[in-house]
Parts: structure tokens; C-alpha cells; sequence
């Protein structure tokens, strides 16, 4: 298949931006829950990404496909960047990385210093993980259920300077939000310098009480560090009303910018203090981009970022998690009957938004590779010690017939196994 764009595609890319506001005029006063279940607006919503015909993707949670006009912001751009790179890239191009920046502050609400651009959530987080100094004995606080990479990143910094990573565990589902507060609290001790959570965590969609959990971080003063990968332009929030130390996110999951782009919101007061990744001069102590020196980069991937902010404030943040919410339900309520199928998440909206994760009785991996050839549907298997499911992740270009399909999919694989 060529990856070369027709004049459609072209076309439907350069009109997405202006079909987004068209609908956001056209719809506004609508409540969210209502238009939830409206076909037809998110039809068009959907129609502004361009989709592989052959396979019905509900993996959007690892990497999400960017809206057409997104995906040629960023083909134009490394065009006319090829033309003269060693001018065209440093001067014409990457100055605009601070609209980008601008951007992202205004609508998370937050100090546009204290946002800077990287290239994913893991990058984002390593920075914030490495710059603390720890001292040894030093404790670290985080679950079982955290992201391994980060967890990975905690555990060199525990062999090399014999600080102490503890992993709190906790059931799922989980019945309460408010428990996961106080398995926080009761893990604390004299010792515990760094929080480390998941604001959605990657195995269930799980939404953690960040707001709640950095403030007793802050009360006794210990730093905290939120992994928002699974959260940011998924989850509706502002940066400002979480007041935690760090926050990291891939802004190519849920905001469906290009892949390879990322952003960390460092509180002001922490930068001067926090030891870049890649080294920076003193002189840049004091300054956000200090975390952005990370040598010579394509510009085309962070700016086009603006063009995926414009397309999700005009589609509506809050609009965006309201449909989430309704086509996980429409799975979760159908499977969640099956004999012997449990769901490993709340389906409430304050405990998982896009997507869940659901305990089959077939082993995981099996039951996706039967969906994948013989149904065309890709879903993620999760397989750890704590549990095992099949993690659902659909996208607002999802519809719900899509869904049913997927239903009626699992269905007849199901009763086989």
C-alpha cells in the first residue's frame, strides 16, 4: 500500500482544522454527555484522520494516528526543511517551537516557562527521575503497576546510588479512588523524598486522585513526580489545579500529535534546582529549554503540535472524554456479562476515561493474535503478575458500530477457548 497522499487526502487534511470549528459553532450548547452519542458529529470528527481500511484499531493508547492536517503540517515542514537545513531548520523553523509552548501553557493553565518539549513521556519523566539528587537510603514511593520504563529508570538509580525504590501494590478494581490516597499516605516514612504516580495507569485506565496525592506530597514536603502519558489530552484537568512538582507526557497518544513528541511541566521554583539530562551551561540554570538540549533534531514534529492543540481545543476537551467514556461503557456493559470476564477498572468516569481493561477466560495474547487474523481488530494483551486482560483503547474516530463489531468479534472467539 503507498503512503503517498492523494489530492483527497490533501485536501481533507487541510480542511480538518476548519471542519473541527465548524462543528464546534454548530453544536455549541450541547452537553457533552448528550453529544456523547451523536454518530454524526463524531463521523465528521472522524473523517479528518486518515485510517487503515483494513484493520479496526483499538490500540490507541500505545501511539494514536495524527488528524490528516496535523500529518501535513509536519510533511511540509520537513520539505521545506530538507530544502537548506542548516538555515531553513535552525532559523526559519524551530523558533516556532514557543507557540507550541504558549499554547500548551494556555489551555493546561499553566507558566509557558515551565513547559518544556521533548520527545515523549518517557524522556519527559527520565528528566525528572535523574535531575533529583538522592541521597543512599533516599526512598522513592510508586506501585507495582507503574510504567516498567520508569520503574526500570528508579531501579539503575537504586543499584548505582543505593537510594530505595518501593513499589505499593493495590487490587483492582479498585473500589474507592480515595484508598489509593491513603495507600500513599500509609507508605510514607521519615525517608520518602520522591512520589512517583501514574495520573492514568497504562495496564487498567486506572485514574489516580493526582490532585489529592501531590497535595500530601506537598504537605510533607516531598516531590512529586506525575506520569501523564495515558492522562494528557485524554483526561480534562489543568496543570495548575494538580500543583505537582513534575508532569510528563507523549503528546502522540492522546493528543494525536506527531510521533515523537512529548512535554514536561516542571514547577518554577524546582528548575533552577534540577539537573538537566543532557548537560546545559549555568547560564541556562534558570531556563525551561535547559531540558530541550538535546542537539540537533527535526522542528517539523514539535511544531506541528500546534495544528493537533488547535484541533483539540475546537473538537472540545471535555466533549472528547464524555464520547471516551460512552464507547468504553458500550463494550465494558456487554462483555463485562460474559462467564468468567471481569473488569479490572471502574467504568465510572472518575475512575477511567478512553479505555479499560478486561479479564477474559482465555489467555490474552491468544485471544488478540484470533482477533487480529481472523477479525482484522487489534487490542493490546496485558499480561504481568498482578493481572491479566486485554487492554480496549478506541479513539474518537471510533464508532460505536465499530465497537459492536468488536463485541460480536470477541464473542465468537470467546465460547471457543
Amino acid at each position: 500500500m503507498s503512503i503517498a497522499l492523494n489530492r483527497r487526502e490533501f485536501l481533507r487534511g487541510a480542511e480538518a482544522l476548519a471542519l473541527a470549528a465548524f462543528l464546534n459553532r454548530s453544536y455549541a450548547g450541547i452537553p457533552p454527555e448528550t453529544l456523547a452519542t451523536d454518530d454524526d458529529f463524531w463521523t465528521r470528527i472522524g473523517a479528518a484522520y486518515g485510517r487503515d481500511p483494513q484493520i479496526l484499531n483499538l490500540n490507541n493508547g500505545g501511539v494514536a494516528p495524527a488528524p490528516s492536517a496535523v500529518l501535513e503540517a509536519q510533511i511540509e515542514a520537513i520539505r521545506y526543511s530538507n530544502q537548506l537545513p542548516a538555515y531553513r531548520m535552525w532559523h526559519d523553523l524551530e523558533p516556532k517551537i514557543e507557540d507550541v509552548r504558549k499554547k500548551l501553557a494556555r489551555m493546561w493553565n499553566v507558566d509557558s516557562e515551565c513547559i518544556a518539549l521533548t520527545r515523549n513521556a518517557s524522556e519527559s519523566l527520565q528528566i525528572a527521575q535523574f535531575g533529583i539528587d538522592l541521597q543512599p537510603g533516599d526512598e522513592v514511593l510508586t506501585t507495582s503497576q507503574d510504567y516498567p520504563r520508569m520503574i526500570i529508570t528508579w531501579q539503575q538509580r537504586e543499584r548505582r546510588e543505593k537510594i530505595v525504590l518501593k513499589q505499593l501494590d493495590f487490587a483492582t478494581p479498585v473500589k474507592n479512588p480515595a484508598d489509593l490516597v491513603s495507600l500513599f499516605e500509609q507508605g510514607i516514612t521519615p525517608r520518602t523524598r520522591v512520589i512517583h504516580i501514574s495520573h492514568a495507569v497504562f495496564m487498567t485506565g486506572q485514574l489516580f486522585p493526582i490532585k489529592e496525592i501531590c497535595a500530601l506530597a506537598r504537605r510533607r514536603g516531598i516531590v512529586s513526580i506525575v506520569d501523564g502519558a495515558h492522562a494528557f489530552a485524554h483526561v480534562p484537568f489543568q496543570l495548575s489545579d494538580v500543583d505537582c512538582d513534575f508532569y510528563g507526557a507523549s503528546l502522540h497518544k492522546w493528543l494525536s500529535a506527531p510521533i515523537g513528541t512529548g512535554m514536561l511541566y516542571v514547577r518554577k521554583d524546582r528548575i533552577e534546582k534540577h539537573w538537566a539530562l543532557m548537560a546545559a551551561p549555568p547560564s541556562m540554570d534558570k531556563d525551561i529549554r535547559k531540558f530541550e538540549e538535546i542537539g540537533t533534531h527535526p522542528a517539523a514534529m514539535h511544531n506541528a503540535t500546534l495544528q493537533a492543540l488547535e484541533f483539540y481545543e475546537q473538537m472540545g476537551a471535555e466533549r472528547k472524554f464524555a464520547r471516551a467514556c460512552y464507547l468504553k461503557r458500550r463494550w465494558a456493559e456487554r462483555l463485562g456479562k460474559l462467564p468468567g470476564a471481569q473488569m479490572l477498572v471502574g467504568v465510572e468516569p472518575n475512575q477511567s476515561g478512553a479505555f479499560a481493561t478486561i479479564h477474559l477466560p482465555m489467555d490474552p495474547g491468544k485471544f488478540s493474535d484470533a482477533l487480529l487474523e481472523k477479525h482484522k481488530i487489534l487490542v493490546t494483551p496485558i499480561v504481568a503478575p498482578m493481572l491479566t486482560g486485554v487492554r480496549i483503547s478506541p479513539n474518537v474516530y471510533t464508532s460505536t458500530a465499530e465497537i459492536d463489531r468488536f463485541c460480536d468479534a470477541a464473542e465468537s472467539i470467546l465460547p471457543r477457548a
